[in-house]
């Protein structure tokens, strides 16, 4: 078996046995590109060599997809199959895990109407709720792995001879997932600790507010006063636990939905609904954004923004590092899953249940009175740099320094 097969059976037993842990008898559903086949048919055989009870995947091709919001008519994106969105409910229901293998371009869908995108993404949001709640509140196990198109690695690595491109980000696609170490599943075990170290720290600071300063951006965070800081590795309702983002090198919690004010810039290119989304500010007054501005992409973003009317607040407040192994690699996947483990960032949209206090069992009504958004949308930004200040303001009024030239200030 040469060097690159072995990093796949590896790659693959750890979103198997760390990704979603799945667990004896129980279902794994997965949602993969044609691009991940590989991989998949590994990740299949290692699943019921675990244990799995079912596996079911599921196939998508870009092509395919380009080719439907480019020619169907205007009315099936307002449309949103039925029986898949009650099939993907009852699974969930039934204690299936969820994995996804994504490696779409960033450029999918460019020069596609950007009324064709929101109207899906309102339509599938819409059927898909009660699935969204379920993951957001840990009752189900998912996780989400990347493998390289031609297109993605183009983007990526255009510098290189074609030829050499997709080796390249596979290459940094198993370092960032740690699978280029001898045993990735201990490797993961000892980062999960890590990031708990940080996360045991800022819930004993219960700190009331987050002040942001850096070039562009001037932005106070106020946080509920049960907000949980959360990192790495979850925990389902059954008690299982499992790894929703692989790589992540984030700790996060909920903002009070009211409480953002000020100015904050991105810095990284944001992928959305297949387009490139760059250079923009948002601004909020009581948790609201108020103001839209892009260099590139501005009206998908400000289609993202009027989603519907939680997404016009954050659901999101993550801290990473940047000197995190992704970010001192030097590679901008474009991609969220890479480059958010890059990155301080912010969400556009709804909000996890798990990161205030009995929040997993709550109500939508009960979270929305503990200062949660809630949303059909949920879009990761990054505005991190290591020009960026953190100050974690008590509730006497008193702060002291979380990060420091874009680092942990602790």
């Amino acid at each position: 078996m040469n060097e690159f097969q072995t990093n796949l059976e590896k790659y693959a037993e750890l979103a198997v046995k760390v990704g979603v842990n799945i667990q004896q008898g129980q279902t794994l559903v997965v949602n993969t590109t044609l691009e991940g086949a590989d991989l998949v048919r590994i990740i299949v055989k290692k699943a019921y060599e675990s244990g799995a009870r079912n596996v079911i995947v599921n196939w998508n091709d870009d092509i395919v997809g380009r080719t439907k919001y480019e020619l169907a008519p205007d009315e099936v994106f307002n449309e949103y199959p039925e029986w898949r969105a009650k099939e993907t409910i009852e699974l969930a229901e039934n204690g299936a895990a969820y994995l996804s293998v994504i490696s779409s371009s960033p450029d999918l869908l460019k020069s596609v109407k950007p009324e064709r995108i929101a109207n899906f993404q309102k339509a599938s949001g819409t059927a898909l709720k009660k699935w969204r709640q379920y993951m957001q509140s840990d009752k189900v196990s998912w996780s989400i792995v990347a493998v390289p198109s031609k297109a993605w690695a183009d983007k990526v690595f255009p510098e290189e001879a074609e030829e050499k491109r997709i080796d390249k980000l596979w290459e940094a696609i198993f370092k960032a997932v740690r699978v280029d170490v001898k045993d990735p599943v201990e490797a993961w075990k000892k980062h999960d600790d890590t990031l708990h170290e940080k996360v045991n720290y800022l819930n004993e600071k219960h700190y009331q507010k987050l002040h942001y300063t850096a070039p562009g951006t001037d932005l106070t965070i106020e946080l509920p006063d049960n907000h949980l800081w959360v990192g790495a590795g979850s925990i389902n309702e059954k008690g299982h636990e499992f790894m929703a983002n692989m790589p992540t090198e984030e700790v996060f919690t909920v903002p009070l939905k009211t409480g953002v004010n000020g100015t904050v810039s991105s810095t990284k290119p944001l992928s959305y609904g297949g387009n490139i989304i760059d250079n923009f500010s948002l601004t909020f007054k009581d948790g609201r954004i108020i103001e839209v501005k892009a260099e590139e992409g501005e009206k998908i973003l400000k289609q993202l923004v009027e989603t519907d009317e939680g997404s016009h607040y954050l659901g999101e407040v993550a801290l990473v590092p940047f000197n995190s192994p992704i970010s001192q690699s030097n590679v901008l996947f474009f991609n969220t899953l890479f480059d958010e483990n890059a990155s301080n960032h912010l969400a556009i949209g709804s909000s996890y249940a798990f990161c205030i206090e009995g929040g997993k069992t709550m109500s939508p009504e009960e979270l929305a009175e503990n200062g949660l958004n809630e949303s059909l949308a949920h879009v990761d930004f990054m505005i991190g740099s290591d020009k960026m200040n953190i100050e974690g303001i008590k509730p006497d009024g008193t702060s002291e320094p979380v990060f420091r030239n874009g680092d942990w200030a602790f």
